[in-house]
């Protein structure tokens, strides 16, 4: 049983049907994240990502980024669950995991014409908004205002009685 419903692909077989999206006039839209507990705030972010563009790649982090990002005990999740639960969401089309502190490569091979990022960044904050200029794309800050967090859920979920 496929459990990424076709979606997961790695980043050279992206590269072909993203090529092949382009030639067709699409637009493709590049979204990324640790998604490590998935929350609405993450929901709302990939709906809005979605909705810039004909199709919506999403890059996860793998579990080494996620440790170096967040810290010890991180991530809850590991990197196979993650993608599949994005996988699994109506907005999601393609889904890759990814290594290394920032999406640079990823956004090399693909070239997409749009890279969205949630509302926890600012254009000039986007770590990757220089390569995605430097092609032709733009950077787009999408999503609901940064009020949900994973953290606040570990938070919660560490605080209720046993």
């Amino acid at each position: 049983m496929d459990y990424y419903f076709g979606k997961r692909k790695t980043l050279d077989e992206l590269g072909e049907i993203v090529a092949g999206l382009k030639r067709n006039g699409k637009t493709v839209v590049l979204a990324n994240g640790c998604f490590d507990i998935l929350h609405v705030g993450h929901v709302r972010y990939l709906e809005a990502a979605r909705a810039l563009g004909d199709c919506l790649v999403v890059a996860v982090n793998d579990d080494a980024s996620v440790r170096q990002l967040k810290g010890p005990g991180r991530p809850i999740l590991g990197q196979d669950a993650r993608a599949e639960i994005v996988a699994g969401l109506q907005s999601t089309d393609l889904v890759c995991i990814f290594s290394g502190h920032d999406v640079s490569g990823v956004i090399e091979r693909l070239r997409p014409h749009i890279h969205a990022k949630g509302t926890d960044y600012t254009e000039q904050t986007v770590p990757e908004r220089e390569i995605v200029k430097s092609y032709g794309g733009q950077t787009v800050i999408c999503g609901d205002p940064k009020s949900h967090s994973t953290k606040d859920v570990i938070k919660r979920i560490m605080s209720l009685p046993e």
